[in-house]
């Protein structure tokens, strides 16, 4: 699966609660032209991380969207958007999504 997003940058959110995190990556979907990879729920806590993939400029806009979303549901903890993700960071992505 993940041949099927190389070369594709890749978003990166975490929402403190589970329900702010789908508000969020609803509002990114909708927003632009992005993927939902994964949604990650931490099992010591109720939040989520949620992790996007598309071309830069339609994840940048995604994230904007789903931050502006998020923010009215609960709190971001952290968020990112790496442009050309390494080999190394395709690899470390699809550990963590797979486990």
């Amino acid at each position: 699966m993940a041949d099927n997003y190389k070369g594709l940058a890749i978003g990166i959110f975490e929402m403190d609660n589970l329900c702010a995190a789908y508000v969020a990556l609803d509002a990114a979907a909708k927003a632009a032209d992005v993927r939902i990879q994964s949604v990650e729920r931490n099992r010591l806590k109720s939040g989520a991380c949620v992790k996007m993939r598309g071309r830069i400029s339609d994840v940048k806009a995604a994230m904007e969207a789903a931050i502006s979303a998020g923010e009215k549901h609960g709190t971001v903890v952290s968020h990112h958007v790496i442009a050309a993700p390494a080999d190394d960071t395709e690899l470390a992505m699809s550990m963590t999504i797979y486990k």
